[in-house]
């Protein structure tokens, strides 16, 4: 099977390398060798080993009908889309593990690929090397899914468990992970949640079999977590985790992506560094995780090699979702249980409702609510100074 390799960087260069490294291995799992004709990227690689495959124009690919299909590692919303597109209306399956796009265009390049009769596979969009696609949506095929919660992020995952376990500022744990490779220059998309919020939109999208519009999807970030937080939450038997969680609802989904206070002694509570998850909770299998290293150079490109060997194999389940969105409710209207963190020079005046003070940071107590909306929340916390009002997370 020839192929061609959009895009040269982290993941692409790992294709190439994985399909040369287990060439022998890999042909004897798809029944025939995968073999790299084409690598799309406009740098100049002159000196790399693969050079002799290098083209600059996608036309090229797009012509060549022994290339059945194409690798889009490009990544982003736009080049990315065209190029997939024009792959798929050439007769080419397209593998991927870009969740923006998928995100953004799944349910048009999905619909276009069955027309054609051609697949788009994308088993490393979530959750980069853990194999989680292909077994998560054939659980979902006969089962009724009820709720979702992932550690979607590495880097996230990453810079808060150097803060929990070491006691690391935001700030310090943060420049670890750049200077570790973890996290971009502009870590925007990891520490905001932008990245776990797509990725949950497409397993929200898998269950329900409508687009899950992300841009819908309440999404909160890291960067005001601070050491504190952690020692509060322990005090009340919980750790703090970036989640990405859906519940699904007769009328809707409830869909989130933001700090959770998790308690220890759930299995994702010891979920550290760079490694993801994701719990699920359907109605006759009952509750599944999926565990692994979500990030990294080789993990990530032996995901999309599976996939490779599955258009080889032609064993892979059909992935589908219609254009009609899924109806994510209000979070406003979420019902949750909190722990408040407030501000006070005498905590006597509100030990009515404070539960828990630390001697290592006087002035400040902390308590636990009933459930209630976020309105509720605020509405009960007028004229406290609030520090901080962090969700817990609680399966239902």
């Amino acid at each position: 099977m020839k192929i061609a390799i959009l895009g040269y960087g982290i993941v692409g260069s790992g294709v190439a390398e994985v399909l040369k490294v287990n060439a022998a291995q890999i042909a004897k799992k798809a029944g025939e060798s995968i073999e790299v004709k084409y690598i799309l990227d406009l740098k100049d690689f002159s000196g790399d080993p693969m050079k002799s495959f290098f083209v600059k124009n996608f036309e090229l690919i797009e012509g060549d009908p022994e290339v059945q299909t194409v690798v889009e590692s490009i990544g982003g919303e736009t080049i990315a889309y065209d190029f997939a597109k024009r792959a798929i209306l050439a007769g080419k399956n397209v593998v991927t593990p870009n969740k923006a796009l998928i995100a953004a265009h799944g349910a048009e390049l999905l619909a276009l690929a069955k027309e054609r009769g051609v697949h788009v596979l994308f088993e490393a969009s979530v959750g980069g090397g853990i194999p989680l696609i292909r077994p998560y949506n054939g659980a979902i095929l006969t089962d009724e899914l009820q709720e979702i919660a992932g550690i979607l992020n590495g880097t996230s995952n990453y810079i808060l468990t150097q803060m929990h376990q070491n006691g690391t500022s935001y700030a310090a744990a943060l420049k670890s992970a750049q200077e570790l490779g973890y996290a971009e220059a502009d870590p925007t998309a990891d520490v905001g949640g932008f990245d776990a919020c797509r990725k949950l939109s497409i397993l929200l999208s898998l269950a329900t079999g409508k687009t899950a519009d992300y841009t819908n999807i309440k999404t909160e970030g890291i960067e005001r977590i601070d050491t504190a937080d952690f020692a509060f939450a322990a005090a009340f038997g919980y750790t703090l985790k970036q989640l990405a969680t859906a519940k699904i609802r007769k009328e809707g989904a409830e869909a989130i992506t933001a700090p959770f206070l998790l308690k220890i002694g759930h299995p994702m509570s010891t979920v550290s560094d760079v490694y993801n998850a994701l719990w699920a909770q359907a109605k006759t299998t009952g509750s599944v995780m999926f565990y692994g290293s979500g990030a990294g150079k080789l993990p990530t490109a032996s995901a999309v090699v599976s996939n490779l060997v599955d258009v080889a194999l032609g064993t892979h389940a059909a992935h589908e979702w219609t254009k009609e969105n899924v109806k994510i409710l209000p979070a406003a209207e979420y019902v949750t249980r909190k722990i408040v963190r407030v501000s006070c020079s005498d905590p006597a005046a509100i030990t009515a409702k404070a539960t828990k003070t630390l001697p290592q940071y006087p002035g400040f107590v902390a308590w636990i609510t009933e459930p209630e909306t976020e309105a509720q929340t605020a509405s009960a916390l007028k004229g406290l100074k609030v520090e901080r009002v962090l969700r817990i997370y609680e399966t239902t």
